[in-house]
């Protein structure tokens, strides 16, 4: 395990599934550019993760990956899903192929719509490169096959991805140097310039942050060298006049996170001394967390309303915990407590 990977473990299928939402014509036209030229851009595209969900909950395939399904309209008129699995894993998976299949024929059984699978492969192994699924008994035959792109493919193509206007080039880029870079202080510089390049093309605000959101996502580093890294990115936004990633933000929200919870404890560990050292540890820490979601809640949405304020009275520890981890995604309060 890399130091990092210690520190903290790095997700690769989140951040996926959000450059997926953001940029999906984008990363059809940079990875399957014969696929981008019949789709009727114009009419749009719809995500169809529910319906993805009912054919997968009871599939035996193993792990789930970053997979997601898109309604496309070709240029004829047509309908279409676009079914597309990203490969995340250290290790390729020997039964890959045969989800891709298994997917497949889900879908089509259950909605009746044309299926294009699309794999996409982020791991390192060189001869791992399924694009079909076969098997034949006694005269009966199948041959499934489907587009595959492989990112390190991409590494010969470093300079491509460097000068592309394509805004996915940068999502490829992270991923490549996530898989491959292992050591801290690499990665670190890798992550820099990453974000110098996201500061050098022109994108516009909301751009640059969803995509340093990505990169932050998929490149994640020791503790200890985040500090470095936070002051390059506000170097870099100083220099460029675009105070656009309030990356501290994130950092200081760990750190405010970390004192609730000791300070929690501290007295926590006060009460103990009546009640129980057990019991006051964990009412200590329960009230930590409270404090702290209250303060970054109030600072996102503003003044918090009553029900807001009593589902987090209410609130279970695993529930704290939750909407800690996700209150920077969150929208809203509603999105992120629930409706009340």
């Amino acid at each position: 395990m890399t130091e990092q990977d210690a520190d903290r473990p790095t997700d690769h299928d989140s951040p996926w599934k959000e450059a997926l939402d953001y940029y999906f014509q984008e990363f059809t036209q940079l990875l399957f550019p014969a696929i981008h030229d019949v789709v009727d851009w114009p009419r749009g595209y719809n995500p169809m993760d529910k319906e993805l969900q009912q054919i997968t909950a009871d599939a035996n395939t193993g792990r789930r990956h970053a997979d997601k399904l898109i309604q496309v309209y070709a240029r004829d008129g047509s309908e279409t899903w676009v079914l597309i699995h990203v490969e995340v894993q250290g290790e390729p998976e020997e039964g890959f192929a045969q989800r891709m299949y298994t997917y497949q024929y889900r879908l089509r059984d259950r909605y009746g719509v044309d299926v294009v699978s699309l794999a996409v492969l982020a791991d390192t192994r060189e001869s791992f490169r399924p694009s079909a699924f076969e098997y034949e008994r006694w005269g009966c035959k199948l041959s499934f096959t489907f587009p595959m792109a492989k990112l390190i493919d991409w590494e010969e193509r470093w300079a491509d991805l460097e000068v592309s206007d394509n805004v996915f080039a940068l999502v490829v880029m992270a991923q490549i140097k996530a898989k491959r870079v292992k050591d801290g202080a690499t990665r670190k510089d890798v992550k820099i310039a990453l974000v110098r390049l996201l500061y050098e093309r022109g994108y516009s605000r909301e751009q640059v942050v969803q995509l340093f959101r990505i990169i932050d996502w998929m490149i994640q580093l020791p503790k200890g060298l985040e500090p470095e890294f936070v002051q390059a990115v506000y170097a870099l936004q100083e220099e460029k006049k675009m105070p656009y990633v309030n990356t501290i933000e994130r950092v200081e929200r760990e750190k405010a996170l970390q004192q609730g919870v000791e300070q929690g404890m501290a007295q926590g560990l006060e009460r103990g001394l009546e009640r129980g050292l057990e019991r006051g540890l964990e009412r200590g820490r329960h009230q930590g967390v409270e404090g702290t979601l209250r303060k970054q809640l109030a600072l996102k949405f503003g003044e918090l309303p009553d029900w807001a304020d009593e589902r987090l009275a209410a609130a279970t520890d695993a529930q704290l915990d939750d909407w800690v981890l996700r209150i920077m995604e969150a929208d809203s309060l509603e999105s992120l407590l629930g409706k009340h």
